[in-house]
């Protein structure tokens, strides 16, 4: 077959961030691709197979917008756009761009940076009551803060609480140190750290102090009911269906509330329901509440998480199928026994 090219200008200041150190990311785009990219003064030569020519010329032209608006480009967000070039939706890169939450601290735009997390974030806009359900790296906490945040700072809310069950994520730790506070805080650090990065130390103690926003295990929610209030539980794979049940009971007029797990760290006893589990099962198809499912193309991390992830989908898939499999047989060879053999 003949080879294709195309030619397309890029200002220097695009190349040197959507290059990468040492042109790591544009030698991902020909390897991936397959195509061959020479620069000359400012414009590129893209040569290869037709097809996948347009769609490398596609996702170089995606990832220019999105470094004219200011962006940084990172590893994932090349990863990503070629993702989406190979499935031919480049193009919802800089849709999914346009959408900001709100600003760190220090300045950095908040916005969803895949397909998984956009739906999210419109499902938590759209909606009183959603579960974020997917794996490490994915956001769901993250996001949900970001978003608890912008509404608690535009007067849509009066406080955020924020809570997680306490549970040993498969280690006993024994009996920690300090008052009641100090024993729950080790539990609740993610979601402190979270709240540091977007609202920054002195925002966040003052608003603690004011009881405008509070981080408490789950057990403190019982009894309670939260009015005009974001309320986030996070690490819900850990909930029992009774915790669960108990949460969900807690919301008040004017609420908001995100849910957010990861079926497949659950560090409860081996025998027990999760609450996450039995919440998918029970309250799927009632009205404003959305369930939002998140995998291995939705995580934002490192690289190298997004393939430790997929690696462990592929696993346990392979797992549960051997596992059916297994159990098919045995209930075979019983069928197959004689009446009143042993």
């Amino acid at each position: 077959m003949d080879e294709f090219s195309v030619k397309m200008d890029m200002p220097t200041e695009h190349m040197q961030k959507i290059f990468g150190m040492h042109d790591a990311y544009l030698k991902k785009v020909e390897r991936d691709f397959g195509v061959a990219i020479v620069d000359r003064n400012g414009q590129l030569t893209i040569t290869g197979k037709e097809e996948m020519v347009k769609r490398a010329e596609g996702v170089l032209r995606q990832l220019s917008i999105i470094s004219g608006r200011g962006n940084e480009i990172e590893e994932q967000n090349v990863d990503y756009a070629i993702a989406l070039g190979m499935e031919k939706k480049e193009e919802a890169l800089t849709q999914i761009d346009e959408d900001c939450i709100c600003h760190t601290v220090n300045g950095k735009p908040i916005k969803p940076k895949t397909l998984g997390q956009k739906a999210y974030v419109d499902a938590i806009r759209n909606n009183m009551l959603v579960f974020g359900i997917g794996p490490a790296g994915t956001g769901k906490t993250y996001l949900a803060m970001a978003m608890a945040i912008t509404a608690f700072k535009n007067d849509e809310v009066g406080r955020i609480i924020l809570t997680r069950p306490a549970i040993e994520a498969g280690e006993k730790l024994g009996f920690l140190p300090g008052d009641l506070q100090s024993k729950v805080d080790p539990y609740l650090r993610p979601l402190y750290d979270a709240l540091y990065q977007i609202m920054g130390g002195e925002s966040f103690a003052k608003n603690m102090e004011k009881g405008l926003i509070e981080v408490a295990p789950l057990a403190y929610m019982r009894g309670r009911t939260l009015d005009n209030a974001y309320i986030i539980l996070d690490e819900a794979q850990n909930t029992t269906p009774a915790q669960m049940k108990m949460f969900l009971t807690r919301i008040g007029f004017g609420s908001k509330v995100v849910v957010t797990g990861d079926d497949s760290q659950k560090d409860l006893p081996a025998d027990a329901k999760s609450g996450l589990d039995i919440a998918q099962k029970v309250l799927r198809g009632i009205d404003d509440i959305a369930f939002c499912t998140l995998t291995s193309k939705d995580v934002v991390r490192h690289p190298l998480v997004q393939k430790i992830v997929k690696a462990y989908e592929d696993f346990e898939g392979k797992e549960a199928a051997r596992n059916r499999r297994d159990k098919e047989r045995s209930v075979k060879r019983y069928s197959k026994r004689p009446k009143g053999a042993r």
